[in-house]
């Protein structure tokens, strides 16, 4: 499953405002991948404005990698930001295809819930508009 919500906020605005946003949750930005860039660099042409962030609130992923490595494979966590039909679209994985491919306790998987709520209020900071 894929949490995805969309925004009337524009995909630059967006773009430019995401760290702040994600600081005030307590990630940081590792990466970025701005693929339409990444495909021209080898000749290709991606239609779309498709970047994916890779944020980390460094005491989560050292809690739940701690107690579970097999987390790591959704690590860091990816926000994709895209134009679709006149809106801007942010996507993650969602919290519950997590959960149900890991082998984890009930402690584990509240407090994997409290950092996912964390993404969801930082991809809703547009939701307003």
């Amino acid at each position: 499953m894929i949490y995805k919500i969309e925004t009337t906020t524009p995909i630059e605005s967006v773009k430019a405002e995401l760290e702040t946003k994600a600081k005030e949750f307590g990630f940081g930005i590792l990466g970025v991948y701005n693929f339409q860039q990444i495909l021209k660099n080898k000749g290709l042409i991606l239609d779309k404005n498709i970047a994916v962030y890779e944020i980390c609130n460094p005491i989560a992923a050292q809690e739940v990698l701690n107690n579970v490595p097999e987390i790591s494979v959704y690590l860091p966590c990816r926000l994709s930001i895209y134009e679709e039909n006149g809106l801007t679209v942010l996507e993650t994985i969602g919290i519950e295809d997590m959960v149900s491919s890991l082998d984890i306790n009930d402690k584990v998987t509240k407090y994997m819930h409290s950092i996912f709520d964390k993404v969801s209020l930082i991809m809703n900071s547009w939701s307003h508009n």
